[in-house]
């Protein structure tokens, strides 16, 4: 009798035990079907896409065709394209390290109205995107607001044509991702304690010396997690290069808009954005190995 209960006492803790560790399955399952139905899925249309043909006649050819992996891989226009996304991407980035790193100092280092400068800093995500780049061209066009300042004040004679080159794609790139920048270097700035400068400063450590020695190198990961988002966000852009960006300026993101929406051609932009997101997710790959997602998570949050 008393071997009989010991076994049901230990059936029940083990169903206890199965019970307890299926919870943080049944919890994640919404979540977990919503990825897998709304990211993997559709992410495996694209990959089986790739290998797919565009036959002469329009239609599209089911089988396991490298043709379309092989134009991407070879043509040196996808690949000037793709270095030219890369650069363009890397001056942003840096771009908005240089201008966001001094913005994010002040707010972190405001005493009582952090709070406001924080809601002035998240604005203009109230404003549309597309609004705001186009924005651009009322200041920099012909007959915008920086020509007309110029004209008006005897500067130049005649208008300048600013608009529709590479500097402009830049900007408008800057424009949009400075606050992410911001955002990042800011919960980094902001977790470091500042009784750590004034110990340097006790040491004697000048201000300037102080901030190199100690503030810089622990505010590292946010500027690294800022850069990281400021990076894949302006590689993976279409509106910027379309509405401020001339015939040359063209971002590896528009190449998949003309293969799948102009040229209806679905396999060759498929294998074209899997490229870019091979090389997009190599880096962020790279970035997790070396400094982890936990900062980015955190500017984000």
């Amino acid at each position: 009798m008393g071997q009989r209960q010991k076994r049901r006492g230990a059936l029940w803790i083990m169903s206890i035990e199965a019970r307890e560790a299926r919870q943080p399955w049944i919890l994640l399952a919404p979540a977990l079907t919503a990825i897998c139905l709304l990211l993997i899925v559709p992410l495996m249309f694209i990959v089986v896409y790739s290998f797919w043909l565009k036959s002469a006649q329009g239609a599209d050819t089911p089988g396991f065709f490298l043709d379309n992996w092989q134009e991407v891989l070879t043509d040196g226009f996808y690949r000037d394209i793709l270095f030219n996304t890369l650069k363009i991407s890397a001056i942003t980035t840096i771009a908005c390290a240089l201008l966001g790193y001094p913005a994010a100092y002040f707010i972190a280092r405001s005493k009582g109205n952090k709070l406001i400068l924080l809601v002035l800093l998240m604005l203009p995500f109230w404003i549309s995107y597309i609004i705001r780049t186009m924005s651009w061209i009322n200041i920099l066009g012909v007959s915008g607001a920086l020509n007309s300042a110029l004209i008006w004040l005897g500067i130049i004679g005649e208008p300048i044509q600013m608009l529709y080159n590479e500097t402009t794609v830049i900007l408008g790139l800057v424009h949009f991702l400075l606050p992410f920048m911001v955002l990042n270097i800011f919960v980094s700035l902001d977790g470091i304690d500042t009784n750590l400068e004034d110990a340097a400063a006790s040491l004697g450590a000048t201000r300037w010396q102080g901030f190199l020695q100690v503030t810089l190198p622990l505010s590292l990961p946010g500027l690294a997690a800022g850069g990281l988002l400021c990076f894949v966000l302006a590689a993976g852009t279409y509106i910027t290069p379309v509405i401020l960006g001339g015939p040359r300026d063209a971002m590896f993101a528009n190449l998949v808009y003309e293969a799948i929406i102009r040229q209806l051609n679905w396999p060759l932009g498929s294998a074209l954005s899997l490229l870019l997101l091979i090389v997009l997710g190599a880096l962020v790959l790279i970035y997790n190995r070396y400094l982890g997602m936990a900062q980015l998570a955190k500017g984000l949050g």
